[in-house]
């Protein structure tokens, strides 16, 4: 009697996190992403996310901005500090100083209501793709090395000179992997966002001066006057260490 098939691996489904205190909204985002390969949870407010967070395993949290009690920007600032995953920032505002300052929090990208599904199922991939170590990298380009820092491409994590760990979010690691991939070359806004983001930064280019501080305040001995990511007047930016491929 011939041997039962073995059952077909399966691929684990990224895990999301809905945090959406308007119903049909939440509903409408969990029976998309759930019939797109998503594992979904839904929480309606910040104690509800932190249960899920403390019992889980989450890959991405999609964070409304107007929640009742705590808004979106206390809990994208708490997940940052207690929470090591992606970040989705969706908001029905449209000031573009609101997306800025949920950039300055640690959001990884960040959507306006009235969404697209299918632009909110992009965006989603491709925070998660950022957030994956990288297939894609050449086995010879691995560790990059400057200026005392180790940055491992394929564990996404930043040493410093001491052999501490430096945390990045998604965001702050691709734009330094951009940095280290062009340096000693004045990068503008437009080319950086077109690397980071394949899109138009249109009115909201000032996400990369944001981005960028953020990283400066982690890899700069003095973020006031940087010495590795410098300014280039009416231009853009400049990376100046000299970049080791191990």
């Amino acid at each position: 009697m011939p041997s039962p098939s073995p059952e077909p691996e399966t691929v684990p489904r990224p895990h999301l996190l809905v945090v959406e205190d308007e119903q049909d909204v939440l509903a409408l985002i969990e029976r998309y992403f759930g019939n797109h390969g998503f594992r979904v949870s839904t929480a309606a407010d910040g104690a509800a996310m932190r249960a899920v967070i403390a019992r889980e395993s989450v890959d991405l949290v999609m964070l409304d901005l107007g929640l009742p009690r705590e808004d979106g920007f206390e809990l994208c600032r708490y997940l940052r500090e207690h929470w090591h995953g992606a970040v989705i920032m969706v908001t029905g505002r449209s000031e573009s100083v609101d997306r800025v300052v949920g950039l300055e929090l640690g959001a990884d990208d960040y959507v306006t209501k009235p969404f697209d599904l299918r632009e909110l199922l992009a965006r989603a991939r491709s925070v998660l793709r950022r957030v994956a170590a990288p297939a894609e990298v050449p086995t010879n380009g691995e560790l990059l090395v400057f200026a005392g820092y180790r940055l491992d491409t394929r564990t996404r994590t930043l040493i410093d000179a001491r052999g501490a760990d430096v945390a990045l979010t998604a965001g702050e690691f691709d734009l330094l992997r951009v940095l280290l991939d062009h340096p000693n070359r004045v990068l503008s806004r437009d080319q950086l966002m077109g690397y980071l983001h394949g899109r138009d930064a249109g009115p909201y280019e000032r996400a990369i001066d944001v981005q960028v501080g953020r990283l400066r305040r982690k890899i700069e001995s003095d973020p006031a006057a940087p010495q590795l990511i410098k300014s280039v007047r009416g231009a853009g930016y400049l990376f100046t260490p000299r970049v080791q491929r191990r």
